[in-house]
């Protein structure tokens, strides 16, 4: 194996060419993206970049190893017979072994011209400008990024309206954590229209199914993401064993939100993960598994993280606690708690609101899937020695 391609210049694909440079690999390494930009990290995007407390040199990740990057050109097709992938300039890149790392784009309202979306850099900072217009600001979609906008806007002293047909925010966390978060978006400021859809959209004006209007100077969309790989001909993602090898094809990995896999906390159900960490760990294990026949690659198993930043509070989970039959507070003190899920009895996910240090000792219980029960126990048994555990 003497030539290596990633197609996607994220977060995923770096790390997947970082790590296959770090495991010794000396051959041809190209990287396929299909943004101007070198890769960036995306957090920073809804929350610093938006509020101007960040550039986009901020943003920019270090690249300090060798390789050939095709900027500003996307795939747009894959023959595994000849082993090239088809550029959209019409140019073929040969490989030996391809890592697939084209990530997600914003999913947009149709027929809408003017609605914001946030998924780019680019995006970003158009949505930034506007923002320093002072305008009313209505947001479709109660997820992490409309929240995250949407706290973002209201920090800078905008009017903000959140309209989505859950009847909570940030549906993942559940009813209990959710209407949680819609009180902490109301206690600043947010008009939160929930459990409405959309009847039309519009640049300045939505429209709900109840009859309402909202008029707006900007209109954002937070519809959620849709996994570029149409161009491998499978829309809604690729699917991928446990080590990250696609299906299909040995010789061809998967890497970040692009991709499903099967994960012992989902019961070895296929998953798809749209966070950093994921994104992150992913890339490094392609990277590795790339240099390696199939039956030497290791799997994916560590738990997914992720975290949103909103006012004052940080929002933590671990595991998949969108998959909890139920959700329980297990610790609280203030603005501080730690809620756990269980599904068949079995720990499978945590969500922490400003309790960092806890959440390690969590995350660690997690690959074992102790009963819930003994966690509970654990916990009420000895909070002290708890906290020791969570703050090493």
């Amino acid at each position: 194996m003497r030539r290596l391609v990633v197609v996607g210049a994220s977060l995923a694909g770096l790390r997947a060419a970082q790590a296959a440079r770090a495991a010794g690999f000396d051959g041809e390494l190209v990287v396929v993206g299909d943004e101007e930009h070198l890769p960036y990290t995306r957090p920073p995007l809804s929350k610093e970049l938006l509020a101007g407390a960040q550039t986009p040199d901020d943003c920019a990740f270090p690249a300090q190893f060798e390789a050939e990057w095709r900027l500003g050109v996307a795939a747009t097709g894959l023959d595994r017979a000849r082993r090239v992938v088809r550029l959209a300039d019409g140019d073929e890149v040969p490989y030996d072994r391809l890592i697939v790392a084209t990530g997600c784009r914003a999913r947009q309202w149709p027929g809408t011209e003017g609605v914001h979306t946030l998924r780019s850099l680019d995006d970003a900072l158009a949505l930034k400008s506007a923002l320093t217009a002072g305008p009313r600001v209505a947001i479709v979609g109660a997820g992490f990024i409309g929240c995250e906008v949407a706290a973002t806007a209201r920090k800078q002293g905008l009017e903000v309206t959140v309209v989505d047909i859950a009847p909570y925010p940030m549906v993942p966390l559940g009813p209990e954590l959710g209407a949680r978060c819609a009180g902490m978006h109301r206690d600043h400021g947010v008009d939160l229209r929930l459990g409405v859809g959309v009847q039309a959209l519009s640049a300045t004006r939505i429209e709900l199914t109840d009859g309402t209007r909202i008029e707006a100077d900007l209109v954002v969309a937070a519809l959620g993401a849709v996994p570029n790989s149409e161009w491998l001909g499978a829309p809604g993602g690729i699917a991928c064993d446990a080590t990250l090898t696609t299906l299909e094809d040995q010789d061809v990995l998967g890497a970040g939100d692009v991709i499903s896999w099967p994960h012992p906390l989902a019961g070895g159900e296929q998953v798809r993960v749209e966070h950093w960490t994921t994104a992150a760990e992913h890339g490094q294990l392609a990277g590795r598994n790339a240099l390696l026949p199939a039956d030497e690659r290791a799997p994916h198993v560590l738990p997914p993280y992720f975290w949103s930043d909103q006012y004052h509070v940080k929002i933590q989970a671990v595991g998949f606690p969108a998959r909890a039959e139920r959700l329980e507070i297990l610790e609280s003190e203030g603005e501080r708690f730690v809620a756990a899920g269980a599904r068949d009895g079995r720990l499978v996910g945590v969500v922490a609101f400003n309790a960092a240090k806890r959440l390690g000792w969590y995350r660690r219980q997690l690959p074992e899937q102790p009963s819930f029960e003994h966690v509970k126990e654990l916990v009420a048994a000895d909070e002290k020695a708890l906290g020791a555990a969570g703050a090493a």
